[in-house]
């Protein structure tokens, strides 16, 4: 099971564990601000249960057919999309792995941006491609490590980060400082 340790812009520490579940994948974590979030997708990558608490908000969540459904101060949202991302790496990884992109293959979807420290829900149009697979060694073994790049349609701001198995290695405003076990690439 891979734990580590990310670091946040401006220092904020996410301590993270993730692993296979029952056909589908779990991931957890605490932040050093109190904040703290609990993923589960299906098979399929989807989340199926979502809980991402900052001081006194708490929003949690999850996919109901083809839509999102979320609830925070008690009001019930839903909407056509894709994922949830925020804060957290785990929720890039859940995104990256329902698409099932192949290496320059991309696509347009529908984003449920959370955004702290109120939880507030946006939808955002964004384009996701799968720009490269590059291989590395890591403990005598050889390693993919797959580039995303991710266009938001409404500003055209490109961003990308890089992805190993079910571990985030490097994104924008985000360090990975520690891992513990191998990602995995199930």
């Amino acid at each position: 099971m891979p734990r580590g340790t990310y670091i946040h812009e401006p220092g904020v520490e996410e301590r993270f564990a993730c692993d296979l579940d029952g056909g589908g994948w779990r991931y957890t974590a605490e932040r050093s601000d109190g904040g703290s979030i609990e993923l589960v997708a299906d098979s399929r990558w989807r989340p199926a249960r979502l809980q991402v608490t900052v001081g006194e908000h708490v929003l949690r969540g999850g996919a109901v057919g083809a839509e999102l459904m979320w609830v925070t101060a008690g009001r019930e949202h839903a909407a056509r999309a894709t994922g949830f991302l925020g804060e957290s790496p785990g929720l890039l990884v859940a995104v990256a792995r329902s698409l099932r992109l192949a290496e320059g293959e991309r696509v347009d979807l529908r984003i449920l941006l959370v955004t702290a420290p109120s939880l507030a829900v946006r939808t955002v149009p964004q384009r996701w491609s799968l720009a490269e697979i590059a291989w590395h060694d890591a403990d005598g073994e050889r390693v993919p490590v797959e580039r995303y790049e991710i266009t938001d349609l409404e500003t055209g701001e490109v961003s990308e980060f890089h992805l190993a198995g079910d571990v985030v290695v490097a994104a924008p405003g985000i360090e990975l400082v520690n891992l513990e076990n191998p990602p995995n690439f199930s």
